[in-house]
């Protein structure tokens, strides 16, 4: 028995230093970036993350957006975990909502989720406007507004996260709105040409959206 407790000794001392290496790596902080993303990579992740939203799979939901924030935004393992909890919160939230008073709860979720990825963004985030105009158009979404009214409300979140508001920025926002109309326009029905179709969509949207940054990193 004595001679046992050493190597068990040995044995718990070594999970400990693993343990404690996985927490660092972790909790340690990246330097995160919003505009390093790639656009088909992007196109492919937010495809996922609609499949899974439609068919109320949060888990996977939760998977997608960690590996969106973790290997296209840079986040640590730790803020990557705590940006897709705070998303499919929000998400999860608004699903079930009735009305704009009801959907008004999930203004908080998204101030977190926000203020989460305000690290990475190229200058300060206001990040309550960022939560607010967030809302605002997944709720005319709902209420039916045309894509290319909405999608003027996509493109101003993006242009409070990264400070720009020109004509890429603008057709990002629209692009990505008709990509969200031919979605709900399949509805039950949808394909996975239709999703293949959707995911080109949002490629061209994406593109649009790096051009948009990138000429802002130039001219920074």
């Amino acid at each position: 028995m004595s001679r046992k407790r050493p190597k068990l000794r040995r044995i718990v001392a070594a999970v400990l230093v693993v343990l404690a290496a996985l927490a660092a790596y972790a909790a340690i902080p990246r330097r995160a970036d919003l505009t390093a993303f790639d656009p088909a990579e992007t196109a492919r992740l937010e495809t996922l993350m609609w499949r899974h939203y439609y068919d109320k799979r949060f888990f996977a939901l939760f998977g997608d957006l960690y590996q969106l924030a973790r290997e296209q935004d840079g986040f640590s393992p730790l803020d990557s975990a705590r940006i897709a909890v705070a998303a499919a919160r929000a998400a999860q939230a608004f699903q079930p909502s009735m009305s704009r008073a009801d959907a008004q709860a999930v203004v908080p979720l998204l101030i977190d989720y926000f203020a989460l990825m305000a690290p990475g963004a190229p200058e300060p985030v206001d990040i309550v406007a960022a939560a607010r105009t967030e809302l605002e158009w997944w709720q005319a979404r709902r209420e039916s507004a045309k894509p290319e009214s909405y999608g003027l409300t996509i493109a101003r979140v993006s242009s409070l996260v990264y400070g720009v508001d020109d004509d890429d920025m603008r057709a990002f926002g629209i692009l990505r709105a008709q990509a969200m109309e031919f979605r709900d326009a399949r509805g039950k029905d949808i394909t996975e040409a239709d999703w293949a179709a959707i995911e080109q969509q949002l490629v061209a949207a994406y593109q649009h959206l790096k051009r948009a940054v990138s000429r802002r990193t130039k001219i920074g």
